[in-house]
This record gives structure tokens, C-alpha cells and sequence, in this order.
């Protein structure tokens, strides 16, 4: 590994999912994380992999769900690069800007809570 991809993350790290993530990869995907929402909140964390304020950002909320407690909302993560299409699908159903990084929280089929760059936080989900 290079010093750059130390600082910056490389490609193997790009390919680490996390566990607690579950992908979004096409229309029926966000159909059926919508459909969860009406049992539980959700959250759709919608990330650019060739923005490093978006790996920053995605670095630090992954941190942060590994140090809490909270196990009631189910996480969603969205590459923007590869599913454009599906985040354009998200903003004009909801309803709200595209930004990326970008973290929505639904509940009951709404948007409850949005967030974008410094500003995503795990008390976006939780407030």
C-alpha cells in the first residue's frame, strides 16, 4: 500500500463494506428499503467513490454507527457513480436536493431527515 492510499485509502479499501450496510443497487433495492421504513427508520447514505470529502465523510459515520448503540435503524449505502439514475429517482420522489455525500432518513415512506458533507452525523438519524 502505498503512503497516498495510507492517507487517502486505496482501491482495497474501497472494496471493505461494511457489515451493517446494505446495498443499493437498483429500483426494486430502493423500493424494498422503502418498504422497510414503514417498520423501522432507515437510513440511505448516497456516496461518490471518487470524492475524497465523500470517503472523509463516509470514514467518519462509519465510525461513529461502530461506536454507538444504535441498532434500530437499518443503513443503506448508494454509489453514486455506478447509480446515478437511482439517486436522481431519490430526489425527485422526496423531493430534495442531491448533494453527495448526502445521508436521508425515512420513516413511514417519508423523508424525515437529510443531511449533506460535514454536516452527516449519526444524530441526523436519531433526532
Amino acid at each position: 500500500m502505498s503512503f497516498f492510499d495510507k492517507i487517502f485509502g486505496g482501491k482495497q479499501e474501497e472494496n471493505q463494506s461494511k457489515s451493517f450496510w446494505n446495498m443499493i443497487e437498483s429500483e426494486k433495492d430502493l423500493e424494498e428499503a422503502i418498504k422497510k421504513s414503514y417498520t423501522a427508520k432507515i437510513a440511505i447514505f448516497k456516496h461518490s467513490t471518487s470524492c475524497f470529502i465523500s470517503k472523509t465523510v463516509l470514514r467518519n459515520f462509519e465510525k461513529e454507527i461502530e461506536e454507538s448503540q444504535e441498532n434500530g435503524t437499518t443503513f443503506y449505502f448508494l454509489d453514486l457513480l455506478a447509480h446515478r439514475n437511482i439517486s436522481n429517482k431519490i430526489a425527485e420522489d422526496f423531493g430534495i436536493r442531491h448533494e453527495s455525500p448526502q445521508l436521508i432518513v425515512i420513516e413511514n415512506g417519508n423523508e424525515i431527515n437529510n443531511a449533506s458533507h460535514q454536516d452527516i452525523t449519526l444524530s441526523q438519524i436519531t433526532s
